[in-house]
């Protein structure tokens, strides 16, 4: 069950707590984005502690969907620790249309975590603001991220070839999908092999 809590820590599921990020998130995001393999598929290098302070500022600004700027991103609590976060923003084009985008410590991979905090987060989006459609793009070789979208119901709905110029390369992008009618509240369980995982 997930429920709506409060104006700092919005969504309670049964293993962990998404709530706003705090400037003390700082630590833990930098340990988490400065590993290679997190930031692998994103579109930063690793994170240092100057870099991290100005992210961090970004993602304190984004509190809610129906703000100005239309975007909140959360960071995902388990046992009091932050292991990851989640980012929900409404795109330029239309407003009803929100993208999503999540990263999790791969030290705590493998137990189900992102699908649990992911799917609250989807859950937010179509039962508590008026959204339409819900994306997600990544990196076509983040094979982890496209079986996370898969396991919580999107939709691949597009596979760009070598459309983005990212570190150096050029890289494929998978959009996956989602609409209102479609959104059925997931399962909480474990999902073994999921790791590595990060959408930009």
């Amino acid at each position: 069950m997930m429920s709506v809590v409060d104006s700092e820590t919005l969504l309670t599921t049964p293993r962990l707590t998404l709530r706003l990020h705090r400037e003390t998130d700082l630590e833990r995001l930098v340990a988490i984005h400065s590993q290679p393999d997190v930031a692998r598929y994103l579109l930063d290098e690793p994170w240092t502690v100057e870099s991290g302070r100005a992210q961090l500022g970004r993602r304190v600004s984004r509190t809610g969907l129906d703000e100005p700027a239309g975007a909140l991103s959360l960071g995902v609590e388990h046992d009091g620790v932050l292991i990851g976060s989640v980012a929900l923003w409404r795109t330029e084009q239309e407003r009803r249309t929100v993208e999503l985008g999540w990263t999790l410590d791969p030290a705590f991979g493998g137990r189900g975590f992102a699908t649990e905090g992911v799917g609250a987060a989807l859950r937010l989006a179509f039962e508590h603001h008026d959204v339409h459609r819900a994306i997600a793009q990544m990196d076509a070789r983040n094979t982890a991220s496209a079986r996370l979208a898969t396991r919580l119901g999107m939709r691949q709905e597009a596979h760009f070839r070598s459309d983005y110029w990212s570190k150096g390369e050029w890289t494929d992008t998978l959009v996956f999908g989602m609409l209102d009618g479609e959104y059925v509240t997931p399962e909480v369980a474990s999902a073994p092999g999921e790791d590595r995982i990060a959408v930009r």
